[in-house]
């Protein structure tokens, strides 16, 4: 049967996409030029990174019609093309379009009028209208808003939560044309129950922009109360408790040993993105880059007023993920919380529901297997991830010393960040 949406990219961008499109009826195939071929023989669901899905998720995707190629020429067949592939970026470099500008010289060979090409992946202001469109005209013959329709829809997905997905979450899009965006909002409501039409794609890319560095800027923020808090002696959790009272003026944001997932910040310093970089965002991300020396900081001092040297200390670290209830480790602060407590002298192990295995700089941390028994062996044990499978009430009773980084342990069951 011949598909109606091609998801270039099948990461955790990609997949939740198909997954929605494929829920809603959508013929759709996935092609994502960096995958590794799957071993022969391997079962179909077993070829799929699952990311934020579960093998159950992506089996009933594949009994839904859903299907993966590696054949460019396929993107030449459908209606759609959504890219969803990563840009990563760099510890101080800008974000990297090298796997954004390899899908669009893909599809651009294989472009179809009337087609509909749209942009997910996270990238800085103009790339639709300056980097991705030249490469599909020249390497299609087309023209983009003529011959086909172009648009930038930023990705509001929230991994691995049980009440946003994308038909409850309002979907932004902006086309090249009111004609691209028009047909972009076709192809969306679809999948939600709501559509907002931005200006065009320089807006609905700087969306994207602002809210990504809205929760980096306000982390940072809550990150430094934290410290503050610690050295004035104040609750910081009850200062939170009490201020999300207020009705307005007042989102709720909770500190943590630093800030993990696929969304990172962008300050897209220097042309041709911006005249200067956006100084408030630099300074949140030197905040939150130091949240992980500042949890190991806080470890050995805690360790010290025991009277215990971090110096070949016990150290047990619970849930490695850099989000709650989910097995993705992308920028986690735990691998450099555990670099550093070993750099110390620290002999660390781990616990973690969802990763059977984890590793440091390619040495392998010991895993902690009987749980309870561990928490009770370590010297310090800290709390990195709260997963729902964690009972912090026994665990702090088993502990000898229990840092909890997430606020999620009952008032004066442990110390908190």
């Amino acid at each position: 049967m011949p598909a109606d949406l091609a998801v270039i990219g099948l990461g955790h961008l990609g997949l939740p996409l198909a997954q929605a499109a494929v829920t809603a009826g959508i013929p759709t195939i996935g092609y994502d030029p960096g995958r590794a071929p799957a071993p022969s023989g391997a079962p179909a669901a077993d070829r799929l990174d699952p990311g934020t899905l579960s093998p159950a998720e992506l089996r009933r995707m594949l009994a839904g019609g859903f299907r993966t190629t590696s054949d460019p020429a396929e993107l030449g067949r459908v209606r759609t093309a959504v890219i969803t592939l990563p840009t990563p970026r760099s510890a101080h470099g800008p974000l990297d379009l090298g796997q954004v500008t390899e899908a669009a010289r893909a599809l651009a060979a294989r472009l179809r009028p009337h087609t509909t090409v749209i942009l997910e992946s996270a990238v800085p202001p103009g790339t639709t209208e300056n980097t991705l469109r030249p490469l599909l005209e020249q390497g299609s013959g087309l023209r983009a808003g003529t011959d086909f329709h172009l648009a930038y829809a930023p990705s509001r997905l929230d991994p691995g939560s049980r009440s946003h997905s994308h038909s409850n979450t309002p979907q932004v899009i902006g086309g090249l044309t009111p004609a691209c965006t028009e047909s972009a909002a076709a192809f969306y409501a679809r999948l939600t129950d709501k559509v907002v039409r931005a200006r065009g794609p320089r807006e609905a890319e700087t969306v994207q922009l602002l809210e990504t560095n809205y929760r980096h800027v306000n982390i940072a923020l809550v990150n430094e109360m934290a410290v503050l808090c610690h050295d004035l002696n104040v609750d910081l959790w009850d200062v939170i408790r009490c201020a999300e009272t207020k009705p307005f003026g007042f989102h709720a944001f909770r500190p943590g040993p630093g800030v993990g997932g696929h969304a990172v910040p962008q300050e897209l310093a220097g042309p041709p993105h911006l005249v200067r970089p956006l100084r408030m965002v630099e300074l949140a991300q030197q905040i939150n880059d130091h949240m992980p020396g500042y949890v190991v900081q806080r470890a050995a001092a805690l360790l010290n007023e025991h009277g215990k040297s971090a110096r070949a200390a016990r150290v047990l670290l619970l849930g490695v993920t850099y989000k709650p209830d989910l097995a993705d480790q992308q920028n986690s602060p735990a691998r450099e919380i555990a670099l550093r407590l070993m750099e110390l002298g620290a002999s660390v192990s781990y616990h973690d529901p969802l990763v059977p295995s984890w590793s440091v700089l390619e040495r392998p941390v010991p895993r902690a297997e009987g749980l309870y028994e561990a928490v009770a062996d370590a010297d310090l044990t800290i709390l990195l991830q709260h997963h729902r499978t964690y009972d912090l009430q026994g665990l702090s009773v088993k502990a000898q010393l229990l840092l909890d980084t997430r606020g999620a342990a009952p008032t004066g069951a442990a110390h908190r960040l």
